[in-house]
């Protein structure tokens, strides 16, 4: 049998690369061999990650008789979401619209022209819960496929047709108005009693929150960053989010830790401040470059939930447990700080860690804490992918920077600069920006928009902590192309190149997800690339992509708080501030105070650097250093003290 993805730059194929399925990459040769064999192909779509994926792949594609069965009557075709997300886009809104939710693993069945006439999700390996076995929906499809041939390709018909029709949304002006109207949206779907929005499962708000922080801050920004640093949503030992809560009051998390999330969650807590807010942005920025940190200087995709086959067992803790590792008197005190129960809080007696009120001796609490992080560490650890990819790189740089500049701590801001020497050197070929690297070795899949926005703003985000021109000129590279390959006639993006491999449709949701979506990643960085530079061209597309976006804002801003909260720094001007002077612990105050400011663009610097337009013709004022403010494309005069800086 041909091991098809022994090669993959995919940390989840090459975990079936032994399977007994024969897959095949997403790659015209698979359907070329469906046409010729005249069977139907299956697609299997996760991640790394994906606890519900090794569910299904144990049950189902390490059955020798289940695949066997594949094998015979079907194409079975593996792909990564996190390597492919236009392949992923256009079949989860097949899956959506066929069956009402969507979710991984997802399972589609399609024609020889990649048109679904089947979708689904987890599928049992037994009949369960009402819900039929995986053998069974094979079965049923193949006889379908052979003997109702009109059925199938009436459905498939009518799905493409869905597919290709674009949701129209009609562009307007985004002003005040539609900030507020779009708070107004938010504060309903506030939970007063938990903080966060909605109900369970309850997932981090990420860009909603930098939404509120530019808009000045809010109680509903300053109840959920609280409750999430302080539920067991938040790794208190080590640092870090899982990837949401299961419950609404945050205390039991789905034990995956993404890098995206933990990217824009770094940013936020660095930006929110106060005690907690830079403890949490301390740890979470150690937690990125102790733990998702790869040899090259990249960041890795995630690690898993799950470890010796268990969900959440690396982190989960029972009395006894505590008692093993700190002896009788600080066990009972740790299990007190920490909420670990004797009945337990998550399954099995074992309790998440939940740290709802600062401790009452905080050198006891450093000791205790330091013991149960080492203990931890001898557990078997979950899995890592180690996958890199350009757009949560991108994130991850633009976070590292902000945090390194408020926390004051260079290491994370050289980790940034590390991060994107790795990302240009090797993602960036001669055909253009790829998605994925894998030890320092560049994928074959092109970039999609989100990489190109999210990783120019990380890159502009450097150039503005370091004064080093080369990242601007780069950004301004990837936002060419951009707006070039990927622009919409109405303003708007779409998620893939003109020049990118023809999918049954050409994804383009501006909607936020799980991480930003690429067209508001791209009018974040084309903002600040405007800010940074003066370019009349790069606002303007700003401005017409987030007017393209403007129902979605107001009707749905849960889904569009990056878009709002680019939208809000373009409404303060968007604030820009070059702060030159000698280094010194004049400038410093300056700078920090600056920085202060949600959603400003902040460029410090020695007088004479040159490359950066904002810091042109602007040098010491009085042998002092100087902070020259300007918003609206209108400057002020030049201070010297920091209060003076947002004095007018």
């Amino acid at each position: 049998m041909a091991n098809r993805l022994a090669n993959a730059t995919s940390p989840y194929l090459l975990q079936h690369a032994e399977n007994p399925v024969e897959w095949w990459e997403w790659e015209p040769a698979a359907f070329e061999e469906a046409r010729r064999r005249n069977v139907p192909v299956l697609l299997s779509i996760g991640y790394a990650a994906c606890h519900w994926c090794h569910v299904m792949a144990h049950e189902s594609f390490e059955d020798d008789a289940t695949a066997a069965y594949l094998n015979e009557h079907y194409v079975s075709i593996k792909v990564d979401r996190e390597e492919r997300p236009d392949v992923d886009a256009v079949y989860m809104s097949a899956t959506t619209a066929m069956t009402g939710h969507g979710g991984w693993p997802m399972t589609c069945v399609l024609d020889h022209d990649a048109t679904p006439f089947f979708a689904g999700t987890y599928f049992p390996d037994e009949p369960r819960h009402g819900q039929p076995s995986f053998r069974q929906v094979l079965e049923a499809l193949t006889d379908a496929w052979a003997n109702r041939g009109d059925d199938v390709r009436r459905t498939a018909d009518q799905i493409r047709e869905h597919l290709r029709r674009e949701s129209a949304m009609t562009p307007g002006p985004v002003d005040a108005e539609v900030l507020e109207r779009a708070h107004t949206v938010l504060a309903g779907d506030f939970d007063d009693e938990s903080g966060g929005f909605g109900g369970a499962p309850k997932f981090p708000p990420s860009m909603v929150l930098e939404f509120l922080l530019r808009r000045g801050g809010s109680p509903m920004l300053d109840a959920t960053c609280e409750v999430m640093a302080r539920g067991g949503m938040y790794d208190q030992l080590g640092g870090g989010f899982a990837r949401y809560a299961v419950d609404r009051d945050w205390v039991v998390p789905h034990f995956e830790k993404m890098l995206y999330d933990n990217a824009l969650l770094l940013g936020v807590y660095a930006r929110w401040g106060g005690p907690l807010g830079e403890r949490v942005a301390r740890e979470t920025a150690d937690f990125l470059l102790r733990e998702l940190r790869t040899e090259q200087g990249g960041f890795a995709s995630a690690l898993d939930a799950d470890s010796e086959g268990v969900e959440g067992k690396f982190y989960a803790w029972t009395p006894l447990q505590l008692l093993e590792v700190l002896g009788p008197e600080d066990a009972v005190w740790a299990g007190e700080t920490f909420e670990v129960t004797a009945a337990g809080t998550f399954e099995h007696g074992a309790s998440t860690l939940q740290l709802l009120r600062e401790p009452d001796d905080a050198e006891r609490f450093a000791r205790v804490r330091s013991r149960l992080f080492d203990a931890r560490a001898t557990r078997i650890r979950p899995a890592r992918d180690d996958k890199v990819v350009a757009a949560w790189n991108g994130l991850a740089i633009s976070s590292l920077c902000a945090a390194g500049r408020l926390l004051g701590v260079d290491e994370y801001v050289d980790a940034a600069r590390t991060a994107a020497r790795l990302v240009v050197d090797v993602h960036l070929t001669d055909d253009g920006l790829r998605r994925v690297s894998r030890d320092g070795v560049v994928g074959r899949h092109a970039a999609v928009l989100e990489d190109h926005g999210a990783l120019a703003l990380g890159l502009l985000d450097l150039a503005a902590a370091t004064a080093e021109a080369e990242w601007l000129e780069v950004a301004g590279d990837l936002l060419d192309v951009a707006l070039r390959d990927f622009r919409a006639d109405d303003g708007g993006f779409h998620d893939t190149s003109a020049a990118a491999e023809e999918l049954v449709a050409r994804p383009r949701d501006p909607s936020d997800n799980a991480s930003p979506s690429g067209l508001s990643s791209t009018a974040q960085a084309l903002s600040t690339y405007a800010a940074l530079t003066g370019s009349g061209r790069h606002r303007q597309a700003a401005e017409e992509a987030l007017a393209s976006v403007a129902t979605l804002m107001e009707r749905a801003p849960r889904f569009a708080g990056w878009s709002l909260a680019a939208a809000q720094s373009m409404l303060d001007g968007p604030l820009e501030i070059a702060v030159v002077g000698k280094p010194g612990a004049e400038r410093d105050a300056l700078a920090h105070r600056a920085l202060r400011k949600p959603g400003a663009v902040v460029v410090v610097a020695e007088p004479g650097v040159e490359g950066i337009p904002l810091l042109e013709g602007r040098g010491e004022v009085d042998g002092r250093p100087a902070a020259y403010v300007c918003r609206g494309m209108v400057c002020e005069r030049p201070v010297t003290e920091p209060d003076d800086i947002f004095s007018s």
